[in-house]
This record gives structure tokens, sequence and C-alpha cells, in this order.
């Protein structure tokens, strides 16, 4: 079974023997790990500039087709191109994956590169189906790889604040929350995407998208499950500029209640004018109550019956875990791309560290398929108009 050798942000500590020897067979092994890209768009950017700040070799990239693989190996300064991804995959030099393809695609590439020995990081959705994300969760911890999902809101170092101060009991027992992330990339009726495609993005977009990233910082945040939700999903342009007949959904309100007895409201949108990337999340407790906003990343909002407060990121004053995380001095704004280069960090981590050990909070497959288990619960509801359970 994989064991973490971080503890738990409320139990930490920084310099504890276990954090310092991780860290440093870490350091003298990450930079020795050859990195290869499935993809050819931003999030092979994304992915590769974190690669690189994790100190690997950037071997080469394979994509929809020969040129656009040797126009992405030329963009991202990796050492060549392949012609295939079996090309890519038998290259016995390369030792981590990086998937960063159309939804539909996830799944067999994940799975051929867990066959061909490769540690993994695969864009979410991991699958578009629960049984196919059940399949790789399955393979990927029988295989003793790494192979993680880049839910990487969760490396925020002020995330980890919250989640250090619910674990600890500071927020007391939690009541309720709220959660949102709008976006408005797709707010007019000309915009389009191959996510729109359910070919290519599967049958749930806006939740498979961006929801599951809000279901995941909720639940590391509050350390508790979604046990059933109700649902409702809404299609604003069923035709756009390329795709016609459109059956995903642009936006979804769901009601949730957790396993803890909380209760809570979310709403997804990718329609909504004005937001760029709002993804916020309040949790109301007996003693204290929390909310992060992710386009303000460096503080929390904490309150409390005598009033307010915001705590700002400064890492000498921050839980294990958050100073861990803090890469700059405080007053030095941090944002998504430290985030997930920190994901990619603890990625190559676990990629190297001995018997299966892996830091604090890293998403692997088996967050994937909860994921996949949550909009599949989404879907079922919005379809029936029914409270639905999320099983395990």
């Amino acid at each position: 079974m994989t064991k973490t050798v971080i503890d738990s942000a409320a139990t930490a500590d920084a310099t504890s023997p276990a954090r310092a020897a991780f860290a440093e067979a870490a350091a003298g092994r990450t930079g020795a790990l050859r990195a290869g890209f499935i993809g050819a768009g931003f999030m092979a950017a994304v992915h590769s500039r974190a690669a690189r700040a994790a100190r690997a070799t950037l071997a080469g990239a394979a994509a929809s087709s020969s040129a656009s693989a040797e126009q992405a190996a030329a963009l991202l300064g990796l050492e060549r191109s392949y012609s295939s991804v079996n090309e890519l995959l038998s290259d016995g030099d390369i030792d981590v994956v990086h998937i960063c393809t159309p939804n539909t695609t996830h799944a067999p590439f994940a799975l051929a590169a867990l066959d061909a020995g490769k540690h993994v990081i695969c864009e979410k959705p991991l699958a578009t189906s629960v049984g196919d994300a059940a399949e790789l969760a399955r393979r990927a911890e029988a295989s003793g790889l790494s192979a993680t999902v880049p839910f990487v809101y969760r490396f925020h170092p002020m995330v980890r604040e919250a989640r250090a101060r619910v674990l600890s009991g500071e927020t007391g027992r939690l009541l309720s929350l709220t959660g949102g992330y709008l976006q408005d990339w797709l707010a007019e009726p000309l915009s389009d995407d191959w996510r729109v495609n359910a070919e290519l993005g599967g049958p749930s977009r806006a939740f498979a998208d961006i929801g599951s990233h809000l279901v995941d910082l909720l639940e590391f945040v509050t350390g508790d499950r979604i046990a059933r939700l109700n649902a409702t999903t809404r299609t604003v342009y069923g035709e756009r500029s390329s795709n016609r007949d459109i059956a995903t959904e642009d936006l979804v309100a769901l009601v949730v209640e957790m396993r803890g007895g909380a209760v809570g409201t979310l709403l997804i949108s990718q329609v909504a004018l004005g937001r760029k990337n709002s993804l916020v999340l309040e949790i109301s407790g007996t003693e204290e109550s929390i909310r992060f906003d992710q386009e303000r990343p460096d503080e929390l909002w904490l309150g409390r019956r005598s009033g307010f407060r915001h705590l700002v990121r400064d890492p000498g004053l921050l839980s294990p875990d958050a100073a861990r995380l803090s890469v700059v001095p405080a007053g030095h704004p941090m944002g998504y791309q430290d985030a997930f280069n920190s994901f990619v960090a603890d990625s190559y981590s676990a990629a190297v560290a001995p018997d299966g050990a892996r830091p604090e909070g890293l998403p692997t497959f088996a967050d994937g398929l909860r994921a996949v288990r949550v909009t599949a619960a989404v879907l079922e509801s919005a379809a029936s108009g029914r409270w639905v359970e999320v099983t395990e």
C-alpha cells in the first residue's frame, strides 16, 4: 500500500527527519528524470514549464501529427519530437509521461504509458467513464508507478493553510459551505472549442473541466466527502461556430450533503460574463469561517462572531505544509504556475522516492477516479431530477 512520509499540515514538523530525508532524496534524483509530453497545446506548455522548474530533462513530444510535434518541440524547448505516441512510449530513456490531450484520449494513453513502465501525469478528467477511471486507478496502484492528476489548486499555500485549520479543529464542526467556479470564455454564442464536442471532451464539459477542481478542493480542504447531491445543468447555446446539436453543459448548479453532516451549494459556469477564473470556496464551522479566492491566492478570509480578518501568506506564520509550498518570501505574489510547479515537483518526488512514498496531498489516479464518480453522479441527478448517492 502507498504510504505518506510527509505528515498532514495539522501535525507535521517542517524540520522533521522524515521530511528532510524526503526532500534530500528528491533533490538528488528528480533532475535525472526525462519527461515526455503527449499533446501540443496550452496545457503542454504549462506542464513543460513545471517540468523545467523541477529540473527534469525535457526529452520530447508526440502530438496529433508529426508537424505539430515538431512545432511543440521547438516552442517548448524540447530535445526532439516523436512521430507517434507509440514511438515516444517505446523510448526507454523516458521516465515520466505528461498527457495533455483531449479528454477522451486520456484513458487509452494513460493505460499505454503505465503498460510501458512510465510514471504518468494525466490531465483531468482521468477518463470519461467511471469504468475506465476505475481500471486506471487499479492498474496504477498495482504497477507501483507514480500516477497523478493535476488538481493543482491544492498546491496554493493558503489552501494548505485552510486545510490545516480545518483538520486541527480551529473551525469547529463544519456546518455549511458555498463554492463557485465561474469563467466566461464560452459566454458568447460563437465561442467554440474542442471541449464542446462530446466525442473529444466527453459527456460532461463544465463540470468535468472546472467543477471537478471545485469538488476536489472542497473535499481536500474539509477532509470530508460528498455523500449525495442534487444537480441541475443547462446548455445555453445548442449551436456554436463549429459545433451543432451540443449536448454538453455550459453551467451546473448543485446542492450537496457531506458525510459529516454539512450542507452546501455549488455553482459552476463557463458562461459567466466578466469572470475569468473565479474559483471560490467558503466553509463555515461552529468556531470559524474560512474563504479562499483563487484570484487572490495569497490570503484567506477568516470570520468569527467578533469580526473578520485577512490572513496573508507569510511562510514564518503558516502551518508546515503551507510553508513548504511557499517558495518565495511574504509579499511576493504566487499564482497558478507556482502551484502547478509544486504539483509536478511532488509528482516527480513520488516517482523517485523508495517504497511508494509520496508527499502529503499529492492527487493520484484514485483522486482522479473520485472526480469521475462525482461527475457521473451530477449527470445522473440532472437527468433524473433526483438526489443521487456518490458511491466509492
